[in-house]
């Protein structure tokens, strides 16, 4: 199997890194060579973070070249438009459809994007959009799992069982956390279900 790069991209406290250890954990699972890496800028003031996940046959390194991404999974908007230059030109875009204001907007440090609409309808004609905090909050009744909904609509797009997926799920939830698996669960059963035309 070729080398599959994913890129997850968003903002300090969205929950990337748990999803893209998910996403590495159930790759691991399914006989792939996994490598995963990450960066973090100022990820406790709602900086950027991206964290790439790499799986195959065989992986020799983390680091996904720019316009390689095979997945760009936008935690908002604004961060799919800033890493935009990671995806392939045949890349799929998973898109969540909410904006998060930077800190250096917010503090006047920096003048917001006029066009953003033009930009982002430019960027991703092809997106996969789907409403996760609003299924979060509406279905779930916890924000906090929006990241798990992401997960679900990722997995529609990945070349794996959910079998595998909820097996990862098992293993990642375990100890004090294994009170969370359920809600976590069915938040991203209700991801892959946002996804039109995706199994149950």
């Amino acid at each position: 199997m070729k080398t599959i790069n994913v890129s997850l991209v968003g903002v300090g406290g969205q929950g990337i890194l748990l999803t893209a250890d998910l996403l590495a954990k159930t790759a691991a699972i399914s006989g792939m060579d996994v490598k995963k890496s990450e960066i973090h800028g100022m990820a406790q003031r709602g900086g950027s973070v991206i964290s790439s996940v790499r799986f195959g046959t065989e992986v020799h390194s983390p680091i996904i070249p720019e316009g390689q991404s095979d997945i760009l999974v936008a935690f908002d908007r604004l961060e799919a438009l800033r890493w935009a230059h990671f995806l392939a030109k045949d890349g799929k875009v998973l898109l969540n459809n909410i904006d998060i204001v930077p800190v250096t907007v917010s503090s006047g440090l920096q003048q917001p994007v006029t066009d953003f609409e033009t930009r982002l309808a430019k960027a991703f004609p092809d997106a996969l959009v789907v409403d996760a905090l609003a299924i979060a909050e509406k279905e779930i009744g916890n924000a906090r799992t929006m990241n798990m909904v992401i997960a679900g609509a990722l997995s529609t797009l990945a070349p794996f069982k959910k079998s595998a997926w909820l097996k990862a799920m098992e293993e990642s939830f375990t100890g004090r956390k294994a009170k969370l698996l359920e809600i976590n669960v069915k938040a991203f059963e209700l991801g892959r279900a946002a996804v039109p035309g995706a199994e149950a």
